[in-house]
């Protein structure tokens, strides 16, 4: 229960960023099958992609350093494991070294400063693993609102313009900084991509 207190009290805090997406999501079954395919491989392009999946990895709670700005893809430096907590209350909390930032002190988010949002660092739940996952598993979980935290396609797009409201991870994948490869397309596209492929049924690729 402590751990679960210190989680919900570093979730919630932390200031509200400028507004930087929109949701407008389409009739159920408006869009076809071939157009919600596409719009699903766009959307794995993006939760594969280091940016996204570093941290989004599965039950040993280590956060994973890959993509160009890494070299040689492998386990987070410093022996880091974020524990069952997932964001390091066993050992050392991530947010020592990923302070949170603000409005008035923003981000370095340098080459060699530890990246910074605005809500506390974490890992993604373990039920939300990306990392070395296939297509057809991940879209098998996105399309399950049990896996999801009960979200539906329409509220996984809204989770995802709230979190960058916040300032949270979800825009930071767009901008890393440090020369670190941003996350494919854009924030706004990648909500039009849940959303289209959500309007098609949540189709998944064999």
């Amino acid at each position: 229960m402590r751990y679960i207190a210190i989680l919900a009290a570093l979730m919630f805090s932390g200031p509200a960023f400028a507004e930087q997406a929109v949701v407008n999501p389409p009739e159920a079954d408006s869009v076809s099958q071939a157009d919600g395919l596409a719009a699903w491989e766009r959307v794995y392009e993006v939760v594969s992609h280091p940016r996204c999946a570093n941290c989004h990895v599965g039950p040993d709670n280590i956060p994973m350093w890959s993509g160009p700005s890494y070299g040689t893809t492998r386990k987070h430096g410093m022996n880091i494991n974020a524990g069952e907590s997932r964001i390091g209350a066993e050992t050392i909390p991530c947010a020592a070294c990923h302070v949170q930032r603000t409005k008035e002190t923003p981000a370095e988010n340098g080459p060699h400063e530890p990246p910074q949002v605005a809500l506390a660092w974490q890992l993604a739940p373990v039920e939300f693993q990306w990392f070395g996952k296939t297509s057809a598993e991940v879209c098998a979980q996105m399309a399950d609102p049990e896996r999801t935290g009960g979200r539906d396609w329409v509220a996984l797009a809204e989770h995802l313009a709230e979190d960058a409201h916040h300032g949270g991870f979800v825009a930071w994948g767009w901008e890393p900084g440090g020369g670190r490869e941003p996350a494919p397309y854009s924030l706004q596209q990648h909500i039009d991509d849940v959303l289209a492929w959500g309007a098609a049924g949540t189709p998944c690729a064999e």
